[in-house]
């Protein structure tokens, strides 16, 4: 669709904000509300100082945008400018990262794992067929729609990625190391293959729970890589299907002209057919994610706590009428930071009760997960 920047426009004139979920290197995500719709949209504050020098990557980042619709896939739903601000305005996806829905299963199998690649490959072919290439496939980038049992996966952070020009290749070396192709490391051209590979190592973790690339020294985490050199080690792959790693080896290939498309990996018995396996491998993949995925989230926790214990706090004095005088303090506006050119509360209690609607779960869950989230990128 395409989406007209709305210039000079406050934006605050049709969104509440609801609160600040994180305040990242270059940009803000708030939590907010549309006034005339009452929907939750995720809006991306960039100050435009921190855009000198970095104005191609921000405009790549919503040309790629502007041309995607597709159920699995984050969107962008609006465009805002003002003197000093530009906002992107985010469809909100509130039901967690990949990892941690799966470690919260007490069911898990191979037919789980295909049915979330299933969707990654659908909206990937999607994007190819545009001709962009998302460039930084990751786990960390898959996130849950809503808390529902059977919600779909989303796809989001387009940061890396590329529309193809007039030529099929690329040669800007980026990615997360551990989940880029040989070509891309050896720094030779590459096309949309790359994110090819990328989907085949995250198959490869919704397996097992480990990546298959793994060292604490760089260069040799590289050179692994280089030679496509990975096992199905025992005992993780032990009650693994053949048709799973037969579908994760054509995937893996080092040679990109031999590897997978999303178009043939769609047409594999292990995502078209019945071979995936309905044995529950939960234990072993959920303890492999917490040992070797954990510990970055664990370093965010503090700042998720923090957030938690200061909604919690604003509930106590939050009576069915609304905040008490009480709350409606400094403190409050300091952990509700806005940018800098949203006006003023004035301190009426209608006002600032809508800032503290996010004490109720509901919003706290969704802050929760947008700052983990943003805290990752």
């Amino acid at each position: 669709p395409h989406i007209q920047k709305q210039e000079n426009v406050a934006i605050w004139q049709f969104c509440w904000p609801v609160c600040l979920c994180f305040r990242g290197a270059f940009s803000e995500v708030v939590l907010a509300e549309e006034k005339s719709t009452q929907k939750l949209v995720a809006i991306k504050c960039i100050p435009k100082k921190a855009l000198e020098g970095k104005e191609n990557s921000i405009e790549n980042e919503i040309a790629v945008l502007h041309k995607i619709k597709h159920a699995n896939i984050v969107s962008l739903e609006d465009i805002f400018e003002s003197k000093s601000h530009l906002y992107l305005v985010m469809q909100l996806v509130s039901g967690g990262e990949l990892f941690d829905r799966i470690i919260e299963k007490g069911f898990y199998t191979e037919k789980d794992a295909s049915k979330l690649i299933q969707q990654i490959l659908d909206a990937v072919k999607y994007l190819h067929d545009m001709g962009i290439v998302h460039r930084d496939l990751k786990p960390e980038n898959l996130l849950y729609y809503s808390m529902d049992e059977d919600s779909k996966i989303m796809i989001s952070d387009f940061g890396l990625s590329k529309i193809e020009g007039t030529g099929s290749v690329m040669s800007t070396a980026c990615g997360t190391p551990g989940y880029v192709a040989p070509e891309v490391l050896a720094q030779k051209p590459y096309s949309k293959a790359v994110d090819c590979w990328s989907i085949g190592v995250i198959a490869y973790i919704l397996l097992c729970g480990y990546p298959p690339f793994y060292d604490e020294n760089d260069a040799k985490l590289f050179e692994q890589i280089l030679k496509a050199e990975y096992e199905f080690d025992s005992p993780y792959w032990d009650d693994i299907s053949d048709s799973a790693k037969d579908f994760i080896i054509h995937l893996m290939e080092k040679d990109p002209r031999l590897r997978y498309t999303c178009e043939q990996a769609l047409q594999h018995p292990w995502i078209a057919g019945d071979t995936a396996l309905e044995k529950n491998i939960h234990e072993s993949v959920s303890a492999q994610i917490k040992k070797n995925f954990a510990k970055s989230k664990w370093k965010q926790a503090f700042n998720a706590t923090a957030v938690v214990r200061h909604m919690r706090r604003l509930q106590l004095g939050t009576s069915s009428e609304g905040p008490s005088p009480n709350t409606l303090t400094s403190p409050c506006r300091a952990h509700l930071l806005l940018p800098d050119d949203h006006p003023q509360h004035t301190g009426t209690v209608q006002e600032e009760a809508h800032l503290l609607t996010c004490t109720n779960s509901t919003f706290t869950h969704i802050a929760l997960q947008i700052l983990l989230h943003t805290c990752s990128q």
